[in-house]
């Protein structure tokens, strides 16, 4: 299975997603969330805030990211057999949540890695080619 197939898209080309000070965009939140839970699970088990607090590692705005999208994605992650959960039940608060990283979710972390691989080589060769351009040209538009 790759990326592609597990929901990441192109962003519909809508131009850049990035705004204030280089935070991820809130239309993108939902596509590279995925990756970036896959990873933490990957790190070790945890509980849904906890993955929330830990996406702002990877640039993503609020503290934590709206859990809301968090839940919605990790859902979607247990449906794919990509996480499992168990109740969490031997703190002093309610029982909790807590996800762990499945093989196959594992195996859909490294298509991830491989598809945004071959994005960055795609972003490098676009941007060396703009830098290019601008030298040359000075930036005229033509």
């Amino acid at each position: 299975m790759s990326a592609k197939n597990s929901g990441m898209g192109s962003g519909g080309g809508r131009g850049p997603q990035r705004w204030g000070g280089g935070r991820l965009c809130p239309r993108r939140v939902g596509r590279f969330v995925e990756p970036c839970l896959l990873l933490l699970l990957h790190r070790g088990m945890a509980h849904g805030y906890d993955l929330s607090r830990a996406l702002e590692d990877f640039g993503f705005a609020g503290d934590p990211v709206d859990s809301s999208v968090v839940y919605r994605v990790l859902r979607e992650m247990e449906e794919r057999k990509w996480v499992a959960s168990t109740w969490d039940t031997g703190g002093s608060g309610p029982p909790r949540r807590v996800y762990r990283l499945t093989e196959e979710g594992d195996r859909a972390l490294r298509a991830w890695v491989e598809d945004l691989q071959e994005a960055r080589e795609s972003l490098d060769g676009f941007l060396v080619a703009y830098e290019q351009h601008i030298r040359e040209g000075q930036g005229e538009h033509h």
